[in-house]
């Protein structure tokens, strides 16, 4: 057992140091060790724009879904001001179910840390981004997600914005949450789709 140690320790002792990002990402590109890969997924972490370098990884073609599995718990553990939360949350617009997954996954890990991001997207003027940042609630339901899908439809005055974290309602509103539901169907009086989606999110919450 002890020479089964010491050569240990020598592979560990030679383990290649990266003095800037540029070399790890060539370390990384340039082998196919598994065990090698994830050491330098380590060491890339650490350098500044390191996070942002792997969550492209993860979209490309040449992702591997082992190495995308092992950036996504380094990713996970980061200092979440440093984690590149927004570049994890573009991963929940793509169409490839196992990306996307690994995003909520991530963003589950940063709990509220990504709160700022999503009010960012929920106060803007586009309206695509504070459906997906509604989305985004939706699949990571942290514990501010009622809240704040119930101060956005306080005032919301696009349907489809609207209607999107109706439908998030449903799933996490509360009695209470009602009477606003129900305003809506004034708020844009003579929309099917509305009374509709209402009445839907209504039974559910009353179960």
């Amino acid at each position: 057992m002890a020479l089964v140690k010491k050569h240990v320790e020598q592979e560990i002792e030679e383990l290649e140091q990266y003095m800037t990002l540029e070399e790890a990402k060539d370390a990384f590109f340039s082998t196919v060790d598994d065990a090698q890969k994830d050491y330098i997924i380590d060491e890339i972490v650490k350098f500044h724009g390191g996070g942002d370098f792997l969550i492209e990884y993860i979209n490309s073609d040449a992702a591997q879904k082992n190495v995308s599995t092992k950036i996504a718990s380094v990713i996970s553990s980061m200092d979440p001001d440093e984690a590149p939360i927004e570049k994890i949350m573009d991963l929940l617009k793509l169409d490839n179910a196992y990306i996307r997954n690994l995003g909520i996954s991530m963003l589950r890990d940063f709990g509220s840390s990504i709160k700022y991001y999503i009010v960012k997207f929920l106060i803007g003027d586009d309206r695509d981004l504070r459906i997906f940042a509604i989305n985004v609630l939706g699949d990571v339901d942290f514990k501010e997600s009622r809240d704040m899908l119930v101060e956005l439809l306080q005032s919301e005055e696009d349907i489809n914005v609207a209607m999107t974290a109706v439908d998030y309602m449903g799933e996490i509103g509360e009695l209470d949450d009602i009477p606003l539901l129900e305003s809506l169907k004034q708020r844009f009086e003579g929309e099917f789709y509305v009374e509709f989606a209402v009445d839907g999110a209504v039974k559910m919450i009353r179960g």
